[in-house]
């Protein structure tokens, strides 16, 4: 199995609109990052999707999505669900439409903010899809034997979806973290986690509290995602990081 990071970046993305810092004057190109969003390519290239942000598009003509089986939603916010209009190319290879897997509040928001994709009768050419309500700690199966398991973590008072695939856990906007989430993710072999800046913030995780979350799990490796500017310059902060611990950064592809 094969991760790739389409985007790495906060919901204002690196560099931020109408911003002068240091980072989004950067000329790194490990500082320019998209909305988080990640894929998943399995031995027979079949690939999953976890959120499909407002950079979809660039990031599907950036790597090749050929093979997409499902969407796994890890909550509503628009930086992870705002392209999912351009899934449309991938729809129509679907009878009933593309495999979408979200908590039952994800599912209601979508159909309101896409209610042409949810009628009865379908203009041709919108993305449809076929929706599959999930829960946390409840393991479900895409394509037939792809296993996952959600877990819940909350985003400030928000409780969204964590997902343990194989070996990798992918954990994106966490602000805090149930005991029971903490004990299925102890051991793990690749831990993605969000680490939104240095300074504490009331809803992401900061950098120290990260880095804390990956020293209790122990996984053999940890990247960082969902990083915004004020985290500063890539380079910099790389060099302040545990031994185990990245800082991800767009279209970089990991083997599981």
């Amino acid at each position: 199995m094969k991760l790739t990071f389409l985007g790495t970046g906060t919901s204002t993305g690196v560099p931020q609109i109408n911003c002068n810092c240091t980072a989004c004057r950067s000329t790194d190109s490990r500082d320019k990052r998209l909305r988080a969003s990640v894929l998943l390519t399995f031995n027979d290239m079949r690939q999953l999707l976890i959120d499909c942000g407002p950079d979809f598009r660039r990031q599907a003509l950036d790597n090749p999505i050929n093979h997409l089986r499902g969407v796994l939603l890890t909550h509503t916010h628009y930086d992870h669900v705002g392209g999912l209009d351009d899934l449309r190319p991938f729809c129509a290879s679907f009878k009933n439409g593309l495999p979408l897997y979200a908590r039952a509040d994800v599912i209601d928001d979508q159909r309101n903010r896409m209610p042409y994709s949810f009628v009865s009768h379908i203009y041709p050419g919108v993305p449809v899809f076929e929706t599959h309500e999930i829960q946390p700690y409840v393991p479900f199966a895409v394509d037939g034997d792809i296993e996952v398991m959600p877990i819940e973590v909350f985003h400030h008072k928000l409780p969204i979806l964590g997902f343990i695939i194989g070996n990798i856990a992918y954990i994106t906007d966490c602000k805090t973290m149930p005991d029971r989430s903490l004990k299925m993710l102890r051991g793990i072999d690749t831990l993605v986690l969000n680490a939104l800046r240095i300074e504490e913030h009331h809803s992401h995780l900061n950098l120290r509290q990260a880095i804390d979350i990956i020293s209790t799990v122990s996984p053999r490796r940890a990247y960082l995602t969902h990083i915004s500017h004020d985290m500063g310059l890539h380079a910099e902060v790389s060099m302040k990081l545990p031994g185990n611990v990245e800082l991800a950064t767009d279209n970089l592809v990991i083997d599981i």
